[in-house]
């Protein structure tokens, strides 16, 4: 969504009606997950995907039916044993979808939360996909404030709590409620699409591996910040036009700086001095990844010193350390690959082994 956000807003602006698709339920080894989406405007112009290609056809043809009728549908697609080459997902998964029309008059909260979520701002939309309240009503919730509804006032008090607390968490996914937002009830089914602001990665030591590495956490879709204490390195033309460039000290720098368990950081500084204090104040504070480029010597000796510094063994075993899988990388591309592997597969609990050598589903559930 975020990606197809900018075509979204020039057509809402433009009073443009378009057919929005999002992914809302996904079963087995759907390539895609909750939140995915694809939309038609004005012109039969296609933005984004819900399938990586299986069932696009079929989702711009029902864009169209819902911009004409105006009536929201709930689909779902699946593989097909009796017609492998009919509408479905031939990867043996199932996704759901909502489709509904996007017009300034029927949901006139869609440019504030565009433009909260170009700005980083973090907001949550939720959406009725099913039940006695309006398919497609649409409710958007920020930390300080709400827009729309959802067709009760007692479900929107329920929906805005869920949505502040899936938003603290990032989570998108259904919740289920009685028609006046009662908890224990299952007749109104909700989507909750949160839009947290981009996880970080902070980079430390600007040298050459740094730049790819900042380049590959960039395109995939980190708010990049590089930090080296040396002027002459830390220079923002040696990194790309989005990446935040810090002159400071690593381990100063890190202890002002809020991190959260989206957190990325890359100790690549290659100097102990440097990398040991800032390992220390890293491996005691939130982080999903905390990685450490160098030699399995370095590894040793940088070990040996944590532990001197105190750490527990709890807190030394976060530490991916060499850096990265064994891809046999050797250029700064190379390793950044290999590192974004690491923290790709430590995001999704992927094993990091090649896909011929595995069985079972290729997109398994997001461990919780």
């Amino acid at each position: 969504m975020r990606d197809i956000l900018p075509a979204l807003s020039r057509w809402y602006a433009a009073k443009a009606p378009f057919g929005l698709a999002t992914v809302v339920a996904v079963g087995r080894s759907a390539p895609r997950d909750p939140g995915a989406a694809m939309a038609v405007g004005p012109d039969d112009e296609v933005v984004g995907s819900v399938s990586g290609g299986c069932v696009e056809g079929a989702v711009f043809e029902l864009a169209q039916e819902v911009v004409d009728s105006g009536a929201a549908r709930l689909e779902t697609f699946g593989y097909s044993d009796e017609d492998a080459f009919a509408v479905g997902l031939s990867c043996g998964g199932e996704i759901t979808l909502l489709v509904r029309r996007v017009t300034p008059d029927e949901d006139p909260s869609f440019g504030a939360l565009a433009e909260s979520v170009a700005a980083g701002r973090p907001a949550t939309v939720a959406t009725v996909t099913d039940g006695p309240a309006p398919r497609g009503a649409s409710l958007t919730v920020w930390p300080e404030g709400v827009a729309g509804s959802l067709g009760s006032t007692g479900l929107d008090v329920a929906v805005t709590a869920d949505a502040r607390g899936e938003l603290a968490l990032g989570a998108t996914g259904l919740r289920h409620y009685g028609p006046s937002g009662e908890r224990r009830e299952d007749s109104v089914t909700v989507f909750l699409h949160s839009f947290a602001p981009p996880p970080r990665m902070l980079v430390f030591g600007a040298i050459d591996y740094a730049a790819a590495v900042a380049r590959i956490g960039d395109f995939l879709g980190y708010r990049v910040t590089v930090c080296d204490a040396r002027p002459v390195f830390a220079t923002p033309k040696r990194f790309p036009a989005g990446v935040e460039v810090v002159v400071d000290w690593p381990q100063r720098f890190l202890r002002g700086t809020t991190t959260d368990a989206r957190t990325v950081i890359c100790v690549l500084t290659h100097d102990l001095k440097f990398d040991v204090p800032l390992l220390e104040e890293a491996l005691r504070r939130p982080a999903a990844y905390i990685g450490a480029m160098g030699s399995r010597r370095t590894h040793d000796d940088r070990i040996k010193r944590l532990t001197e510094a105190g750490l527990s063994r709890h807190e030394l075993s976060r530490l991916r350390s060499p850096v990265g899988l064994d891809l046999g990388a050797r250029t700064p591309e190379e390793v950044a690959v290999s590192v974004a592997a690491e923290i790709v597969a430590l995001r999704w609990g992927g094993s990091g082994t090649p896909l011929t050598a595995t069985g079972g589903a290729i997109h398994p559930p997001k461990p919780r």
